[in-house]
């Protein structure tokens, strides 16, 4: 059962989707959340407080999963981050809100706070990718070093591109009631494939 923040925070982050941060008021979360509008002031203090709160609490959420992956030692290091990766795809999939807030945002660069906040996520995303690439090089999983920022482009880029225009690919190509869950099937399984390529690993094959 979702908690009275959690509710807030939800409805809040299906409105700032649909209409955008500025043209959302806090009568109209109040009222999406049926809670009194004294709530917002209690619990986050402020709009701007409940936006920056959204980001992290689901920004938050993805990087404990990922770490705690991290420490499943009975799993290889490529094994690790295929994981990794197969959950940040289910997660920009179902999320769609949010993820569609997030590339709103650093596009429209209006709210420093919020860009600081995305910007030292980043940072421990590609800390994780750091250390998942020492792991895999120092127990010889994997024989190529790719260029970090490279590689985390690479992942995101193709994880958001791909779920984004989902839909057109589907018209395009004629899809039919299945077409989405093969699309993720085989786009997680391209993922992989790239991977092992950039790591090196294939040559362990």
């Amino acid at each position: 059962m979702l908690s009275k923040e959690e509710n807030i925070l939800i409805h809040a982050e299906q409105l700032f989707a649909e209409k955008g941060f500025a043209a959302t008021s806090t009568r109209e979360i109040c009222k999406a959340a049926n809670v009194n509008i004294s709530m917002i002031a209690y619990y986050f203090g402020s709009k701007d407080k409940l936006f920056e709160r959204i980001f992290e609490y689901r920004m938050q959420g993805g990087i404990t999963y990922a770490y705690q992956v991290l420490e499943m030692d009975h799993l290889k290091t490529i094994d690790k981050f295929l994981l990794i990766i197969d959950k940040y795809i289910e997660r920009v999939r179902t999320l769609k809100s949010f993820y569609l807030i997030l590339q709103r945002e650093q596009i429209n660069n209006n709210n420093p706070s919020t860009q600081k906040f995305i910007r030292e996520f980043k940072k421990n995303y590609l800390k994780l990718f750091q250390e998942i690439l020492n792991t895999g090089i120092r127990k010889g999983e994997f024989k190529q070093t790719p260029e970090l920022a490279f590689l985390h482009s690479t992942v995101t880029g193709t994880i958001l591109t791909s779920l984004n225009a989902i839909t057109t690919y589907k018209e395009f190509l004629n899809g039919g009631e299945g077409f989405e869950e093969e699309y993720i099937t085989q786009l997680k399984a391209y993922l992989k494939k790239i991977l092992k390529y950039l790591l090196g690993h294939e040559k362990n094959d």
